[in-house]
């Protein structure tokens, strides 16, 4: 046994002296711009709940009403036992949402992209991903057996070069964030459409963090760009913007049946609960009925950015609710993180492998629900961090 467990424990050691450790901090209270942590109330600055919406009422009427009917746990892979009407109905309201014909559910981002990516691409086809995609989507690309080249960051000159390199595949799948989570830039949409469509590549968006959020409806980075009809595979979660869980793909109806019989982390997993469900419809109408959301939402990262950039402190290329502090040493993005939360703040450091070496932040959130007055004591805190030597 001792032989079993020194190995972990020389792991660890190595892990805590690169300052790449990690631990667990309890959140003693629901979702909000203010909550619990460690018995303390804190100023909440790294949820990817934007518009606020997992603590509206709206969601937790939805899923109490559905438990009352359906109780809670699903019981098996759809294939297995069946589909709920609460699955149907969400996956007809999302394919509405989107504009896609048909749309199917996933129990997470992660068991979509590890599951669709690899059924979508497998030997003898290439998958182009950008350098900064999600471990979500490099772990499903892995799994493909594909030919896997990654382009540097948002190089559409990089895009087209490899797209001449990979002619005689026998399927080319393009598949990139819409929105970077650790960056908070936008993918340039319509030149990915272009370059798809000239080399006959298939197209595929991972709109986790756009969904609710960007384009005028907040149906994410296609409508954003207009380029909607344009991109055949679109992927989204139910568990940031809109405050639920799970997530989903949309395209066209033989795409969705394709996926559903291909996709081995939907097929050997456990439906998400009906009430989950019914939740996620509820935030979807929300969405619709609360426009304003969006529009605080907006003005409140304007506001923040503003007055970060007025401070002297560099905010990268975002263009979305999520704010980047670069500070690039793991050590001092730890420091920093600790002296946000002594004073008050909730935003913990982000380190490799999460993002690249030298490049350790603190990953700031934005959310709807933010008062002027939290987004101004927030940007104090951080332009602290330059008094202190942490930026």
């Amino acid at each position: 046994m001792a032989d079993l467990i020194i190995p972990f424990s020389r792991e660890l050691s190595d892990l805590k002296q690169q300052h790449l450790l990690r631990h667990l901090r309890t959140v003693g209270s629901g979702n909000g711009p203010w909550i619990t942590v460690d018995g303390r109330s804190v100023l909440l600055l790294c949820s990817n709940d934007y518009l606020g919406l997992a603590g509206h009422q709206d969601l937790q009427d939805a899923a109490r009403a559905a438990m009352d009917r359906y109780g809670f746990g699903a019981g098996a892979s759809r294939l297995v036992s069946g589909s709920s009407p609460l699955h149907e109905e969400l996956e007809q309201t999302l394919a509405r949402f989107k504009g896609t014909e048909a749309a199917l559910l996933f129990n997470s981002g992660y068991a979509a992209n590890t599951g669709i990516i690899p059924a979508l691409a497998s030997e003898g086809d290439a998958i182009l991903s950008d350098g900064l995609n999600h471990a979500s989507i490099i772990d499903g690309c892995r799994l493909s057996r594909a030919e896997v080249h990654v382009y540097s960051h948002g190089d559409m000159n990089h895009v087209e070069s490899l797209l001449k390199k990979t002619a005689r595949a026998r399927r080319r799948l393009i598949v990139t964030d819409g929105v970077f989570s650790m960056e908070g830039d936008i993918a340039p949409l319509p030149d990915l459409c272009t370059l798809a469509e000239k080399y006959g590549a298939l197209l595929m968006v991972d709109d986790a963090h756009a969904t609710g959020v960007l384009g005028d409806s907040g149906r994410g980075t296609a409508e954003h760009f207009g380029v909607s009809g344009r991109v055949p595979v679109q992927m989204g979660t139910l568990g940031k913007a809109l405050g639920s869980f799970g997530a989903y793909i949309a395209g066209d109806r033989d795409m969705i049946t394709y996926i559903l019989n291909k996709a081995r982390s939907l097929i050997f997993s456990t439906a998400l609960p009906p009430a989950v469900c019914a939740a996620s419809l509820a935030a979807l109408r929300v969405l619709e009925q609360e426009p304003w959301r969006r529009e605080q939402l907006r003005k409140n990262v304007h506001r923040f950015v503003v007055v970060l950039m007025a401070q002297g402190v560099d905010v990268a290329a975002s263009e979305t609710p999520i704010i980047p502090i670069i500070i690039g040493d793991s050590e001092k993005a730890l420091l920093a993180g600790q002296s946000l939360m002594d004073k008050g703040m909730f935003a913990l450091a982000v380190r490799p492998p999460t993002v690249p070496e030298g490049t350790a932040r603190i990953r700031m959130t934005i959310m709807a629900t933010h008062s002027p007055e939290d987004l101004d004591r927030a940007a104090a805190a951080v332009g602290m961090l330059k008094q202190e030597g942490l930026l």
